[in-house]
């Protein structure tokens, strides 16, 4: 199965700003999603800007229309507004996107603790996001660095502790 693109993708307009405000509005939130959509699809987390027009999430090879970089560049500012992207760097070339926030992540993981009553229960990193028992689930795979800030969220909520092992960390769900 392939990734499927919506209909803007072969539409050559869709690779240039927009003028009007309430046309450029529409043209970024299907921008966003598209972006979400594209990365989820191949769990990817991170954009580097220069390359990112290269890829054929910008770059449209069967119609020859590229997104150019400042326009990329607005809707990762848009996608940083929602709460989906951090920048790495101080310049705006690299991100972490995050398709889910920390705490879509950390509601996951807890829906399937209490689901099959692992509550009490303590779980490493690394069982939690490439361990069998979650083979699965969305969050399989998860990378660390957002695993630690869902599991942060569900930690503020009082509903997980996470603790620091001889080599690595974990986490025990309450």
């Amino acid at each position: 199965m392939s990734f499927e693109w919506p209909w803007q993708y072969n539409f050559p307009p869709f690779y240039t700003l927009q003028p009007n405000v309430s046309t450029q509005r529409r043209q970024l939130a299907a921008w966003c999603s598209l972006v979400l959509s594209y990365l989820r699809y191949h769990k990817l987390y991170t954009i580097d800007v220069l390359e990112a027009q290269e890829s054929p999430l910008f770059n449209n090879k069967k119609i020859q229309r590229k997104f150019p970089v400042e326009a990329i560049q607005v809707v990762l500012e848009e996608l940083r507004k929602k709460g989906n992207l951090e920048w790495i760097d101080k310049n705006k070339t690299r991100c972490l996107i995050m398709w889910r926030r920390p705490e879509e992540w950390g509601k996951l993981m807890y829906q399937w603790v209490s689901k099959n009553g692992l509550t009490n229960s303590v779980f490493t990193f690394y069982e939690l996001s490439n361990g069998d028992d979650t083979e699965g689930e969305e969050f399989h795979g998860l990378e660390e660095w957002l695993l630690l800030r869902a599991l942060q969220t569900l930690q503020s909520d009082r509903k997980a502790e996470i603790i620091t092992l001889a080599d690595s960390k974990g986490v025990k769900f309450f």
